[in-house]
């Protein structure tokens, strides 16, 4: 049985629906990175990245490289740092907007304006 391609794309984000599988991408957005400094820089159980990791590994998103005891694992293909890059956008975008609407509530509101983010600043927040 075929599946529709709007269920294909919907399980594909569920599989990116981790903040490890996430945090693991934008790591390797830069190329590959070994094992250790992956547990390293996300600072969970060596088990769990390790479930992680095998996620990632099964739907094709990652590869491992083995270069004597060493185990690094890169993307398997750019498209991936693509869309983690138009998540940014699109999330920077959206607190953008909300920063807006808090500042026009208050406004209205009576209420002491807070400062308003900048772009910038919202652009550090999605980071």
């Amino acid at each position: 049985m075929r599946v529709p391609l709007y269920q294909a794309k919907a399980e594909f984000f569920r599989m990116l629906g981790h903040p490890a599988r996430i945090r693991v991408l934008e790591l390797l957005q830069h190329g590959p990175v070994a094992v250790r400094d992956l547990l390293a820089d996300i600072e969970i159980e060596p088990s769990s990245l390790s479930q992680q990791l095998a996620v990632l590994r099964r739907a094709g998103i990652v590869v491992s490289i083995r270069e004597g005891s060493t185990v690094s694992y890169a993307l398997a293909g750019g498209d991936v740092a693509e869309l983690l890059r138009a998540a940014r956008r699109i999330l920077t975008e959206l607190l953008a907007g909300q920063n807006q609407l808090l500042v026009e509530l208050q406004q209205t509101d009576g209420a002491p304006p807070v400062p308003a983010a900048t772009d910038q600043s919202a652009a550090e927040t999605v980071r």
